[in-house]
């Protein structure tokens, strides 16, 4: 099993949505707001302590958890699909999971 994070520009998160829903074996995601800044080495250097407290933009976190067989093409969907080309597209990285079952009661007769 592995985890895939991904920390995308919100404007990219529907279209990612249809990408990865499309794609044989894809196993949900979860989805939280949230915000960050680059390092500063990647933007100009702000001028005022004003400007550097409120250098942060708002983004969303993707986590999924998949099988080792479906998590490289996750991946590269992520990657394709949620880039501009310009700095602050976001993250994306596959950390290795020993363990995770989804968790549910399951109630005799019912569907």
């Amino acid at each position: 099993m592995k985890e895939i994070k991904a920390v995308i520009r919100p404007n990219k998160l529907s279209a990612l949505r249809d990408a990865l829903v499309s794609l044989p074996g894809f196993p949900g995601m979860t989805v939280t707001r949230v915000e960050g800044c680059s390092a500063p080495s990647r933007h100009v250097a702000r001028h005022t302590i004003k400007e550097e407290l409120t250098d942060y933009t708002a983004k969303v976190r993707i986590e999924i958890v998949a099988p080792d067989d479906v998590a490289e093409a996750i991946f590269q969907r992520i990657t394709e699909v949620a880039q501009t080309g310009h700095y602050g597209d976001g993250l994306v990285w596959i950390t290795e999971l020993e363990k995770a079952a989804f968790i549910f009661k399951s109630t005799p007769g019912a569907d």
